[in-house]
């Protein structure tokens, strides 16, 4: 039995996509906020046919990027190397071209968060590889 199953299917559905997009055990919760995330955004938005995740997560990143939303992004990014939907080659692209059409300062912001994912990725992995038996 799953730690959702005692939930409506919408919510249920929802946090284990929340779960499968950031990469981190999630929690039920409160309010019309965390209800309309949980119920519409991940149960219904991030489940529905015609793109795929990492074409989402790629839409995504270029929205928060323009935003200069980095918080977001200090998710976002991270969430996509753990899940191997992005690659560190590609997310340094993608840096370049943000340097480009929304601006070099914003653009090394956003490299900022890229590089301190890669790095955070890749000290991770090298931990489950020495902890492999």
């Amino acid at each position: 039995m799953g730690r959702f199953d005692d939930l409506p299917e919408v919510r249920r559905r929802g946090l284990e996509k929340m779960e499968q997009v950031y990469g981190f055990e999630m929690s039920d919760g409160d309010g019309d906020f965390f209800r309309y995330t949980a119920d519409h955004l991940f149960g219904e938005v991030w489940q529905r046919l015609g793109i795929t995740d990492r074409e989402r997560r790629l839409f995504l990143i270029g929205m928060l990027v323009g935003q200069r939303a980095n918080d977001v992004l200090g998710i976002q990014v991270p969430a996509a190397l753990a899940n191997e939907e992005l690659t560190p080659e590609l997310l340094r692209e993608l840096v370049i071209l943000a340097c480009h059409y929304d601006g070099w300062p914003n653009g090394s912001r956003f490299s900022s968060v890229v590089e301190d994912a890669i790095g955070k990725d890749a000290r991770r992995r090298a931990r489950e590889q020495r902890d492999q038996p």
